[in-house]
């Protein structure tokens, strides 16, 4: 059973699954597409959102921990992440679902999908982050826990105006869902950092198809990460959006949705769906 709380039309819905209170905002209808947040959370992805409510109904979660969802005792691990998803599906009934994932947002859906693809009809990976591509001595990706914030920044974002944050005219709830992402962006991927040892060697176990969809400038997960991911999907295809860092869909939103409608219709999961507005997400 899910039970929703009364939200204003400016803000997500606060639902109970499968014992946690999350806040989720959705648009749109047709085939679901289950938008897997960075770490960053749901923070400037009003926009793609928006775009890819045109392409089926949108489920846009903030993950437990982050944003204003609830983190249930126990909750420490991506594994367990994937797993409250996976109750997330059977509760909300989607079906042939369409995983977004981007950043850890992409680590959360390829373990999903290699424990069940039952619900699941296709998957997109963004700047996802989850497996180990170089050698022991070679870091795969920027610590964002060791770099200055202007570091981090530069290498996330082409357009550094993206990264910009004006912490004086935010809400005391903006600065806590801000805290708390990274908070909880800590305590997923502090060790081992950012990825999952065993993930790689069980991404044959994705057989619907896959788009892994990177930004060219991409600093913090170099190109190379993702054609490495889509080299280990068996239906993986690799694609590059130009003029954005690590966070495409905050950059280039409507083509970060544009690509993705082009797969689905491409692979016939097309949505016939219906846009309507998105709430904010806080």
């Amino acid at each position: 059973m899910v039970s929703v709380s009364q939200s204003s039309s400016n803000e997500p819905e606060v639902r109970r699954i499968a014992g946690c209170d999350v806040e989720i905002s959705e648009a749109g209808s047709g085939r679901p597409i289950l938008f897997l947040h960075p770490m960053i959370g749901l923070q400037g992805a009003e926009p793609v959102l928006a775009a890819l409510a045109a392409h089926g109904r949108v489920v846009a979660p903030s993950h437990p921990g982050f944003g204003r969802s609830a983190r249930p005792a126990g909750c420490d691990t991506v594994d367990d992440l994937a797993f409250f998803y996976l109750d997330l599906m059977d509760e909300l009934d989607l079906r042939e679902a369409v995983l977004v994932g981007c950043d850890i947002g992409g680590w959360i859906a390829a373990e999903i999908a290699t424990r069940s693809t039952s619900r699941v009809s296709a998957v997109v990976l963004s700047g996802a982050t989850g497996i180990r591509v170089g050698d022991r001595d070679v870091q795969d990706l920027a610590d964002i826990f060791a770099l200055p914030k202007a570091e981090v920044d530069r290498l996330s974002f082409h357009d550094a105006a993206h990264a910009a944050l004006d912490i004086a005219a935010m809400s005391d709830a903006e600065v806590t869902a801000l805290a708390r992402n990274r908070e909880a962006t800590a305590l997923y991927g502090w060790s081992p950092y950012m990825h999952n040892p065993k993930l790689r060697q069980r991404l044959h176990r994705i057989a619907v198809p896959a788009l892994v969809l990177w930004g060219a400038q991409d600093g913090f997960a170099p190109p190379a990460y993702g054609r490495a991911y889509a080299e280990a999907l068996p239906k993986g295809r690799y694609d590059a959006i130009e003029n954005s860092g690590h966070y495409p869909h905050v950059e280039q939103p409507d083509i970060f949705a544009a690509r993705i409608g082009a797969f689905l219709e491409a692979a016939g999961l097309s949505g016939r769906a219906t846009t309507s507005n998105v709430r904010s997400a806080g």
